[in-house]
């Protein structure tokens, strides 16, 4: 391949299925009624402890995302750019859950806590992204 060629994308959609799996999991879990919930100890509320698993779930949903641009031959600024829009529609979709919740699912709440956690965890996920595949 000459410097005049420009690099073959092996980006298919089959590389990103399990972050397409891993949005419908979430979708199920943000939108099950509050009633169907298991009931949680005290001590599971006391210390916000759901704040972490937003994060954690965010943060894959994200990486998941990521994953595929990663191990993309694109060059390192593309992989940034995708990199932040991946981030910022984890954001969106975070917000976009917490307004579902509130006005549509019975027993759930908008809780500006839990999209702030959603979106620590994409951030936390873009960083690790541009760590592991960026190269100086």
């Amino acid at each position: 391949m000459n410097n005049n060629t420009p690099a073959k994308n092996n980006l298919t959609i089959k590389k990103f299925i399990p972050g397409i799996a891993w949005f419908f999991v979430v979708m199920v879990l943000l939108f099950t009624p509050g009633n169907d919930l298991p009931e949680v100890g005290d001590w599971f509320t006391r210390i916000d402890f759901d704040k972490f698993i937003h994060m954690g779930v965010f943060a894959l949903l994200a990486f998941l995302f990521m994953f595929p641009i990663g191990k993309s031959e694109l060059n390192n600024k593309a992989k940034a750019q995708y990199f932040i829009k991946i981030t910022l529609c984890a954001c969106l979709w975070g917000i976009t859950s917490e307004f579902i919740q509130e006005y549509f699912i019975p027993g759930r709440t908008y809780d500006i806590l839990d999209w702030s956690a959603d979106s620590i965890g994409a951030i936390i996920a873009m960083l690790v992204c541009r760590k592991l595949y960026l190269k100086s």
